[in-house]
């Protein structure tokens, strides 16, 4: 790999990391202002609102300048978002609860986020040759990967007693004035990671590719995308992959919330322990990606289909397992001078989170690198990742707000895993038979590995 990909996992890493630490601490915060329990995926739901709200213009903005300032802008938007969320208390209007102030700020952090990521995936094949996709995704994805764990496990240490007291101990002269919470105190730390990563941002070296755009007027923009839209969806195999990738972000997104749930209710954890878990099944992505860096090319991605039908059939596993199922007893485990018993109810249940984690890294590996290379191919690498992320985001939405209806519902977390699992199979299902009726009709793998035409 070329010298600035690692300067780009760098600063994807602690990215990464404060976004998944956050989102424990919004949970946290909304928490402590009393927020209704079918709030709580909302969150999420406002952070990517504005990968599809924004999507005509975010393309073009990640393509319209060297990637590396893009990055390193919104990243400055994300903190400054998490100033916001700290303000809650100041800038609630008269009459309003306050946690619709934390929804705003965390939709500012996502509207930062939606613009950093065509540019932070776009760079990729500007820097990289066609054959190195797979690989450099599989490394994006791992490192995102053990992001997601250490900033779910960051998130649920910070907002845990022992950490906190001592954050909110520390003397820092004018931060008492809106830092009394573990859940503020967590948001501190989290803007300091923000910083990092936008430093990082400026080392990203520029790739030479002219950054010229051919209007900055908004409904040429959305005429434009809307144009790319169609012709990636038109597209026999980027079909196939923007289908795949979008189910499996929508899906991943809502098993954040479903697993902490789970947690909740069928092996009567907290948030902070629940958060561990979140981080068992990043743990699992990170395997399954690795194992398919190194063992699936490109030109084989479409044959990893059937995974995703197994993985939506082994999340049903869930709804069927409880604390009281598991054995009874507990596996010490030594860390340094320390040792925790771990229960051996929980160590079962990360062994399935481990599975559906690494079934859902093995697929989605390959189908985001051909989806990649085809949209590089079709149209602009930003232009493309902004397609991507508004299917990918607008199934997001469609799938917290349906679980967000089924908790209002008060429908059991059994009954909302097993509609999940269910789901996720039948819809890889479809997706593969579609990808079978494509190549009966004209044989699509020779477009795999092709340039982009000049």
């Amino acid at each position: 790999m070329k010298p600035g990909f690692y300067t780009i996992m760098a600063a994807q890493f602690f990215s990464s990391l404060a976004d998944n630490a956050l989102l424990v601490a919004a949970i946290a915060l909304l928490a402590q202002l009393a927020g209704p329990a079918w709030m709580v995926p909302m969150l999420k739901f406002f952070f990517v609102v504005s990968y599809v709200v924004l999507a005509a213009w975010v393309g073009a903005f990640a393509d319209s300048r060297p990637k590396g300032r893009v990055m390193f802008v919104t990243n400055t938007i994300k903190v400054g978002g998490c100033l916001l969320m700290l303000l809650h208390q100041f800038l609630v209007p008269p009459g309003l609860p306050e946690y619709l102030v934390v929804l705003a700020a965390y939709a500012v952090v996502g509207f930062g986020a939606a613009a950093y990521s065509p540019a932070k995936y776009g760079i990729l094949t500007e820097l990289l040759p066609p054959q190195q996709l797979v690989a450099a995704n599989g490394w994006i994805e791992g490192t995102t990967v053990g992001s997601i764990i250490l900033g779910t496990v960051l998130g649920g240490a910070l907002v845990s007693q022992t950490v906190s007291s001592q954050l909110l101990g520390l003397d820092v002269p004018g931060v008492d004035t809106f830092v009394d919470s573990p859940a503020e105190a967590a948001i501190i730390v989290i803007a300091f990671f923000y910083g990092v990563a936008a430093m990082f941002n400026l080392w990203i070296p520029d790739t030479g590719v002219d950054h010229r755009i051919a209007s900055r007027n908004p409904a040429f923009l959305i005429r434009e995308f809307s144009h790319c839209v169609a012709l990636l969806w038109r597209d026999r195999l980027g079909q196939i992959s923007l289908a795949t990738t979008t189910l499996f972000w929508g899906a991943g997104a809502t098993l954040q919330f479903i697993v902490l749930k789970w947690a909740e209710v069928s092996l009567g954890m907290n948030l902070s322990q629940a958060a561990i878990l979140q981080a068992v099944v990043a743990v699992g992505i990170a395997f399954g990606a690795v194992i398919a860096a190194t063992k699936v090319t490109l030109r084989q991605s479409v044959s990893i289909l059937p995974v995703g039908i197994a993985m939506g059939l082994i999340v049903m596993v869930l709804a069927m397992y409880e604390r009281s199922i598991g054995p009874q007893g507990a596996f010490d485990l030594a860390l340094g001078a320390r040792t925790i018993a771990v229960p051996y109810y929980v160590l079962i249940a990360c062994a399935i989170l481990m599975i559906v984690g690494a079934l859902a890294g093995f697929f989605v590996v390959p189908m985001n690198a051909l989806l990649q290379h085809r949209g590089h191919v079709l149209m602009g690498a930003g232009h493309s990742i902004a397609v991507q992320n508004f299917n990918e985001n607008l199934s997001i939405l469609a799938m917290l707000f349906g679980y967000a209806l089924m908790i209002r519902a008060d429908l059991s977390i059994k009954v909302v895993i097993l509609v999940f699992g269910l789901f996720v199979s039948a819809s890889m299902a479809l997706v593969l038979l579609r990808h079978r009726y494509n190549q009966a009709q004209h044989d699509s793998l020779h477009l795999i590995g092709m340039e982009k035409p000049h």
